[in-house]
């Protein structure tokens, strides 16, 4: 469906998921996906002018559709025929009205049953349903609970998502009812990610218990490594903070955690699985690395 070797996606991560990630995984096999985020227009066309020069493989754009730069990326990826395109944090339709006629793949990231149904009926091609495991912003369902129950709810393909790391991750999200599997926080530390070195460490060095969720009052409820800034953020929720108070404080935080390697005071994104990350390796090795020990795995259980 999507031309690549391995059903596997790299997550649209603001910050990390850049022109060179995505070229390193789609040329490892997999679908490289550059993260739109708030990108302003002009860097983000940069971004994928520098993607064409880097890979001939397929590779895709995740719009966050609560982004003011959404609007901005979904004529981007009109203009240069992306040929795959991920959402996530809102609703699709104007991406799915706008692209679908263009013939991009669209691929909605959904967090509930009822989500996965509403895109599939406005026409989405897929959806990725995501576990509240994963970084970033989350729903509130488990990988385990949520992929089945999705799965058995559409008839497109689901690709799971949320704490799969590794190749045990993968044959579990098969057995799930999942045709593929995306990865975020494993790309973190590959050796074509562009981000802090600093950010790198702390991720290898993440425990199972170190990563919280910040935000629930808000309506938006993120998961980061933890440090000062959630234990501010944490307070203040204590504190019934407002709105406006929760958007001053986390303003221009990704870019100080995950750019200049701020640990204490950046805004860290990862997801539970990070206490399984514990080396630094090229993305086409990791792929590799994850499909075979999948298949070992599957070979075991068929026995």
């Amino acid at each position: 469906m999507l031309g690549i070797e391995y059903p596997l996606f790299q997550g649209g991560m603001a910050w990390v998921a850049t022109a060179e990630l995505a070229a390193a995984v789609s040329n490892g096999g997999g679908l490289g996906i550059i993260a739109a985020a708030s990108m302003p227009p002009d860097i983000l066309e940069q971004e994928i002018l520098k993607a064409r020069t880097l890979t001939s493989r397929p590779f895709g754009l995740n719009i966050m559709l609560m982004s003011q730069t959404a609007a901005d990326a979904t004529e981007l990826a009109a203009k240069h025929r992306i040929p795959i395109v991920t959402t996530g944090a809102g609703f699709p339709g104007k991406v799915l009205s706008r692209l679908k006629p263009l013939g991009t793949i669209v691929i909605p990231v959904v967090a509930s049953v009822a989500y996965a149904k509403r895109v599939e009926k406005q026409g989405a091609d897929a959806v990725v349903a995501e576990g509240m495991e994963a970084g970033g912003h989350i729903g509130e369902l488990t990988t385990m609970a949520l992929v089945p129950q999705v799965a058995s709810a559409v008839s497109v393909p689901v690709i799971a998502a949320g704490g799969i790391a590794d190749g045990r991750g993968v044959a579990a999200a098969f057995s799930l009812g999942a045709s593929g599997v995306q990865l975020g926080t494993r790309f973190i530390c590959c050796t074509e990610c562009t981000a802090h070195d600093n950010f790198k460490q702390a991720v290898l060095q993440a425990k199972d218990r170190d990563t919280v969720v910040t935000g629930r009052s808000t309506g938006h409820p993120v998961r980061c490594l933890s440090n000062k800034l959630t234990a501010m953020f944490e307070k203040m929720e204590h504190e019934h903070a407002s709105v406006e108070e929760f958007h001053k404080l986390g303003m221009g935080k990704m870019r100080s955690g995950i750019i200049d390697g701020d640990l204490e005071w950046g805004s860290l994104m990862a997801g539970q699985c990070a206490g399984m990350v514990n080396d630094i390796r090229p993305a086409a090795e990791i792929i590799r690395g994850i499909f075979s020990e999948a298949a070992s795995v599957l070979r075991t259980l068929g026995e």
